[in-house]
Order: C-alpha cells, then structure tokens, then sequence
C-alpha cells in the first residue's frame, strides 16, 4: 500500500515547494497595458499549474517571485527568458524546500511602480551572489536615471 509519503517531492515536512525570484528591463514600448496583458494571462495560466507569486513593475524594470512545482516554475521561466518584452533577465535566486507558499492566494499580483527601489534595495541586501548584487545595483542605478530624467 502506498501514501501520500512514498510521492516524488514529498517531505515529512510535506511536499517541496521551489520558487525563482528575477529581474529584467523591460525592452522598449513595454507600458502599463504591456504588464496589465501579462498579469492577466499570469492569472488565467498560473493556477492551472500550481504557481503563485509576485510580479513588480517600475521605472522599466520588472521583478518576479515564483513559487509552486519546480518543473512549472522552470518551464515559466523559460518562457520569460525568450519573451521579447524582457531585456537583461538575471535570476537572483533559487530554491526548494518544503515549506509554505509565501503567496497562497496570488495568482499572480502586480506591486505599484513607487516600490521599485525598496524591493531592488533589499534584493540588493539579500544577494549572496555577487554578480547578482551588481547587476542588481546597475538596475538600481538605472531605476534613478530614469527617473531624474523623467522630473526634467
């Protein structure tokens, strides 16, 4: 007889839950209709595959937290990695572990613009890898560009 238990993925903690965080630019023309389009369809596609998660949108660049089973998480990020709407996609972390979803109710939700740089600063803080806190301060860097050149 066999349970839940003896299924590939499940721990006695329960079952492992992988999540990917990233960030990209968003390559040129991609505006709020552009992101509005790609939550929705986050919020039509996600949950028939199991993922949740968070999606930050401002100044051009996006950032992405994914959660859910490793092999759809994985395949959504491939798809992300060819999609033409994203520029400069670095994955500033992975893991899998068995614990509970961050963002059990979040298809996916969209966090407004005037957060960018919170969430860039303590990605920044939080990188153990070093290339991913320089490409994260060079986004961050970017961010504040953008901006200044756009109060002129």
């Amino acid at each position: 007889m066999t349970s839940i238990a003896d299924e590939p993925g499940f721990h006695r903690e329960g079952p492992l839950l992988y999540n990917l965080v990233y960030c990209s630019r968003a390559a040129p023309g991609v505006d709020q209709g552009t992101v509005d389009a790609i939550i929705a369809t986050a919020r039509r596609c996600n949950p028939v595959h199991g993922v949740t998660g968070m999606l930050v949108f401002g100044s051009g660049i996006f950032f992405q937290w994914l959660e859910g089973p490793r092999e759809a998480v994985q395949r959504l990020m491939a798809l992300i990695q060819r999609d033409p709407r994203h520029q400069r996609v670095v994955l500033l972390n992975e893991t899998e572990e068995s614990r509970e979803r961050l963002f059990p109710s979040w298809d996916m939700e969209l966090v407004g613009a005037e957060h960018i740089r919170d969430v860039l600063a303590d990605a920044i803080d939080a990188a153990e890898d070093p290339n991913n806190a320089t490409a994260l301060r060079s986004l961050l860097i970017e961010v504040e560009a953008t901006a200044l050149l756009s109060r002129s």
